[in-house]
C-alpha cells in the first residue's frame, strides 16, 4: 500500500512539474509572437489558420516536455532535475525550430503574414506540423541514455532531415507545393505537413534506440529516413489506385477549381500511417 501511494505521490510531482514547464513554454511563445493577440486570432477573428499552427505548437510543446518525463527513473531528486532541466532544454529548441523552419522551408513567403493577415489555413496546417514534427525528433533524441549535449546534436541532425525530406518531397510531387500553398491551397498544405510529419516519426524511432555509440544511432537514424524517402513516392501511388480508385491524387489536390481538402487528408493519412508501420516492422 505504501508502495502504491509512493508512487501515486511521485506521479502528481511529475504532472505538477510538466504543467509548470507546459506553461513556461506557453509564455515562451507568447513572448516572441507578442505583437499577435491571441484571443483576438481566435476569438474575434475564428481564424482557422492560426488556430492550426497554435494547436500544433501546443501539441509539439506536449511531445517535447514528455520527452523530459518519460524514460527511465533516477531516483525522485533526480528525476526532478532532469525532467526540469531537459524540459526547459526542449522548449528552447523547438522555439528555435519553428523560426529555422519558416526561413528555410517555408522561405517563398511571410508565415506571420499568410497566417495572421490573409487566414491561409494551408500555410497554418505546416506551422502546425512543424512544431509537431520538432516535438516528436526532441522526444528521439532527449529520451536516450546521452548527455545534454548529444540530445542537442541528435536534435540539430533531425532538423537537417526534416528540411532534406520536405526538398526530396517538393520534388517528387508533380506540383509546386509552396506556390500551391501560397494560393490558399489548404489541400496542398496538408499533404506537405502529413510528409512532415511521418519523416520525423522516423527521425523519433531511430533516435529513441539507445547504442553503445553515437554514430551507431545516426547510421540508423539515415536509415529509417532513407526507407522514408523512398516511401513518399510509392504512398503517393498506393494513395492513387487504392484509396483514391479511378481518382489522381494531383488533380484533386490542385488540378480543379476547388481543392479537394479530404483528398489531401487521406494522402497525410497515408504518410504517417505508413511511417508508424514502418517503425512497427523494423
Amino acid at each position: 500500500m505504501k508502495e502504491v501511494l509512493d508512487n501515486g505521490l511521485q506521479a502528481l510531482i511529475y504532472f505538477a512539474i510538466s504543467l509548470i514547464l507546459f506553461y513556461v513554454g506557453k509564455l515562451l511563445h507568447d513572448r516572441i509572437y507578442r505583437n499577435i493577440d491571441v484571443n483576438h486570432e481566435l476569438v474575434e477573428k475564428d481564424n482557422l489558420a492560426f488556430s492550426l499552427a497554435h494547436t500544433g505548437y501546443y501539441t509539439g510543446l506536449l511531445l517535447a516536455i514528455g520527452s523530459a518525463v518519460i524514460g527511465p527513473s533516477h531516483g525522485l531528486i533526480m528525476d526532478i532535475f532532469d525532467i526540469v532541466f531537459y524540459g526547459v532544454l526542449a522548449i528552447i529548441l523547438l522555439n528555435i525550430s519553428i523560426f529555422i523552419n519558416d526561413k528555410v522551408i517555408l522561405r517563398k513567403f511571410s508565415v506571420h503574414d499568410e497566417i495572421v493577415r490573409d487566414q491561409n489555413s494551408g500555410t497554418g496546417v505546416i506551422e502546425g506540423a512543424n512544431a509537431v514534427a520538432t516535438g516528436l525528433i526532441l522526444m528521439g533524441a532527449i529520451t536516450g541514455e546521452g548527455s545534454w549535449l548529444t540530445a542537442i546534436l541528435f536534435w540539430v541532425g533531425g532538423q537537417i532531415l526534416v528540411i532534406f525530406a520536405t526538398l526530396v518531397y517538393t520534388w517528387v510531387t508533380p506540383y509546386d507545393n509552396l506556390k500551391e500553398i501560397e494560393k490558399d491551397n489548404v489541400a496542398a498544405g496538408i499533404g506537405f505537413a502529413g510528409a512532415m510529419i511521418a519523416i520525423a516519426n522516423l527521425i523519433r524511432f531511430g533516435l529513441s534506440i539507445d547504442y553503445e555509440f553515437w554514430l551507431d544511432s545516426l547510421i540508423h537514424v539515415l536509415a529509417n529516413v532513407g526507407i522514408g524517402l523512398i516511401f513518399l513516392p510509392i504512398a503517393r501511388f498506393l494513395a492513387d489506385k487504392i484509396l483514391l480508385s479511378g481518382q489522381k491524387l494531383t488533380d484533386e489536390i490542385v488540378n480543379q477549381q476547388k481543392p479537394n481538402i479530404g483528398a489531401a487528408i487521406i494522402e497525410a493519412f497515408v504518410y504517417i500511417g505508413g511511417s508508424v508501420l514502418i517503425t512497427w516492422c523494423l
